[in-house]
């Protein structure tokens, strides 16, 4: 359990040093973080806490990049529609 907190505490301290960051690197620590955390805490209840913190850092890390990809993407079709918008009402 102590661990788990002292997490918690380490995520919470790291995610005040997003400021400086893009939106992509914002979007993949989060993943990451968030990985790390339930993966710890599904690690734990099965006995390797640590291990589950790895294998959740990197299945967040990919999660973080598919949503910032899906985003980006969302973003640019929505550019798409106002610039076509735009020339049409010309």
């Amino acid at each position: 359990m102590k661990k788990i907190v002292v997490l918690l505490i380490v995520l919470t301290v790291g995610f005040g040093g997003c400021a400086g960051m893009s939106d992509s690197q914002q979007r993949m620590m989060t993943g990451t973080a968030g990985g790390a955390a339930g993966g710890a805490v599904i690690g734990a209840l099965a006995g390797n806490a640590g291990m589950g913190a790895g294998i959740g850092a990197g299945v967040g890390l990919l999660g973080g990049f598919l949503v910032d990809q899906n985003a980006k993407s969302q973003q640019r079709a929505f550019q798409q529609g106002v610039q076509q918008g735009q020339q049409q009402g010309r």
